[in-house]
């Protein structure tokens, strides 16, 4: 495999931070006291999101796949979809958030998505229990470790935010939308800066007939 792209999903694809919001609807006491504590990077995301989703009851996972489906996707993602496909190069979903609100939400393109990594739920016990077959470190999705796994000479990542941060910087290409922007200057990590996928589409364009094919 030549190349192959690495694409996040809560707001990356969709246009809000789907998960999180997700979250503080289901779980509003422990995210407020979960989240700020994420961000300023004192608890891990394997930690925080574990903890934040073992507080869920079983009985709202229903509402949680509802509550997703109206999820508006960002713009240009067909288009992105069908110049990927004219190239031959596949997309990847990698997401530190729920597989059952991916497929909820990607459910029109799913046929032309190769795959998708991202947290199963186990909703047999009272409480939900989060399952990542790539749990490791610091995340409970370890998003470098799937890049990993696909024996591609150019990898290239679209993310927005800190589940992203391993993932952007292993990569051979970065697409970024802040707050990651942020972490990658600060570790002088070249990216290229995108407002929806129209830019990637155009970008990726410039960029392959570059380099070449």
């Amino acid at each position: 495999m030549k190349r192959i792209v690495l694409c996040d999903f809560d707001g990356t694809i969709t246009v809000e931070e789907t998960f999180v919001a997700m979250i503080k609807r289901f779980a509003p006491e422990v995210s407020a006291q979960v989240l700020p504590e994420l961000y300023a990077k004192r608890l891990t995301l394997r930690q925080g999101v574990r903890q934040m989703l073992e507080s869920i009851s079983s009985s709202d996972y229903p509402k949680i796949i509802e509550f997703t489906r109206s999820q508006p996707i960002r713009a240009g993602f067909l288009e992105l979809l069908d110049f990927l496909d004219s190239e031959n190069i596949p997309l990847v979903i990698v997401s530190g958030g729920l597989r059952c609100m991916i497929e909820a939400v990607v459910a029109p393109f799913i046929d032309r998505i190769k795959a998708i990594h991202a947290i199963e739920l186990d909703t047999k016990g009272d409480y939900l229990r989060p399952i990542s077959r790539y749990e490791g470190g610091t995340e409970m999705v370890a998003k470098a470790q799937i890049m990993d796994t696909y024996a591609a000479d150019e990898t290239i990542a679209i993310g927005d935010s800190i589940t992203d941060w391993n993932l952007a910087l292993a990569a051979s290409l970065v697409f970024a939308r802040p707050p990651l922007t942020r972490y990658l200057e600060e570790h002088k990590k070249p990216y290229l800066p995108w407002r929806d996928f129209i830019d990637i589409r155009n970008q990726l364009a410039e960029y392959l007939a570059r380099v070449g094919h």
